[in-house]
C-alpha cells in the first residue's frame, strides 16, 4: 500500500517546442522523484535511443552518443538515492495486432487509436534490434532492465508488481520524523474537545 500523493506518473510523448529548446534529458530530470517520492514514467528518456533512431530523426552519431550520456544520468540519480527500475513490456506481433483490432471495433478504446503507432509495425524489427542495443547499453545494478513478457496482461502486472513489491521491501522506507510537538497539539485538542462537549 501506498500514499497517491507521493506518486506521480508522467506520460512523455512527442517533445514540446520548449522541450526540444533543451538537451534531451532536460524533461526526464524535472520529473525525476524528491526523497520520498515514486515517479513512474510512461515512456521515457530512451525514446530518444529508440524513436530518433528508427524514425531517422537525429543523425547517428548523435543518438549513438546518448547511451553513455543516459548511463550517467541513472548513476548520478542512484547516487543521490533514487531506486530506478526499468520495464520492456514485451508483445508480440500477434497479440499487438489483436489489440488494434479490439480499439477498432469498440467505440470506448477509440481514443487509445494511433495511426503512428500502428505505421511503426513496418519496423517491427529495426524497433527491436534499437530496444536490444538500449538494453545491452543501458543495463546495470544500479538501473536494471527488467523484460516482462506482456501478451497476458495479468501476468505482465502481477510480474511488474512483484518486482515493485520486492525492491520496496528492500528499500524498507520509513514513515518521515516530524518536527512538531504532539504533546502540545494533542493539550490543544483535548482543550477544544473539553470546550465543545461543554
Amino acid at each position: 500500500q501506498m500514499n497517491p500523493q507521493g506518486c506521480r506518473t508522467y506520460p512523455f510523448k512527442v517533445p514540446s517546442s520548449e522541450e526540444r529548446a533543451h538537451d534531451f534529458l532536460w524533461r526526464i530530470h524535472k520529473a525525476t522523484p524528491a526523497a520520498g517520492k515514486v515517479s513512474v514514467f510512461n515512456r521515457s528518456h530512451y525514446e530518444d535511443v529508440l524513436v530518433v533512431r528508427v524514425e531517422d530523426l537525429v543523425p547517428k552519431s548523435v543518438w549513438k552518443e546518448r547511451y553513455e550520456i543516459i548511463n550517467d544520468f541513472e548513476k548520478l540519480l542512484a547516487h543521490r538515492g533514487t531506486r530506478i527500475l526499468k520495464f520492456y513490456l514485451h508483445i508480440s506481433p500477434r497479440e499487438q495486432l489483436e489489440r488494434f483490432k479490439k480499439r477498432l471495433d469498440d467505440p470506448t478504446k477509440h481514443w487509445k487509436l494511433n495511426a503512428g503507432d500502428y505505421a511503426a509495425r513496418n519496423k517491427w524489427g529495426d524497433y527491436r534490434e534499437a530496444y536490444q542495443e538500449a538494453m545491452e547499453k543501458c543495463h546495470s545494478k544500479r538501473a536494471p532492465w527488467h523484460v516482462i513478457p506482456a501478451d497476458k496482461k495479468w501476468y505482465r502486472d502481477a510480474s511488474v508488481a512483484a518486482i515493485v513489491r520486492d525492491t520496496l521491501r528492500d528499500m524498507d522506507p520509513q514513515l518521515p520524523t516530524i518536527d512538531a510537538d504532539l504533546g502540545e497539539i494533542r493539550q490543544l485538542y483535548e482543550r477544544e474537545l473539553a470546550e465543545l462537549n461543554e
